[in-house]
């Protein structure tokens, strides 16, 4: 039984770590993708200031509304992150508590087996007193 908690345990480690992975190479995406859009918008900003009068009022609307939908997605992004943190955070705890629960199942185990070589002993010492 000790040998598939064992193996229950691993997996659920390994698929942990995987998951730690995942979420790295997501963010370090996200970071990459932010980048590109900041960079378009410094090529919308150069476009607005060596164009004309109104045709610096209509990029400068255009960037405010690419700023505004690139702030509610990094905002999205952080709202993502902080849930995958939480997930995770829970699922360490998770695997504290079976490992604590785990370590109970031997103290028991370790405790009963002494109750009955106890009881044990005493029918067979009892037995020889008769």
């Amino acid at each position: 039984m000790a040998g598939a908690l064992d193996a229950s345990f691993a997996q659920m480690m390994q698929q942990h770590s995987v998951g730690n992975v995942v979420l790295a190479n997501r963010l370090e995406k996200s970071k990459k993708d932010t980048l590109v859009a900041a960079t378009e918008v410094s090529g919308f900003i150069v476009d607005s200031v060596n164009g004309g009068v109104q045709e610096s009022f209509v990029n400068e609307k255009r960037i405010e509304m690419e700023a505004r939908a690139l702030a509610s997605t990094v905002q999205r992004f952080t709202q993502t992150t902080s849930q995958w943190l939480s997930i995770f955070h829970n699922f360490d705890s998770a695997l504290k508590e079976i490992g604590d629960f785990e370590n109970w199942i031997k103290v028991m185990e370790y405790d009963c087996e002494s109750v009955a070589k106890a009881l044990n002993h005493i029918v067979t010492t009892s037995g020889r007193t008769h």
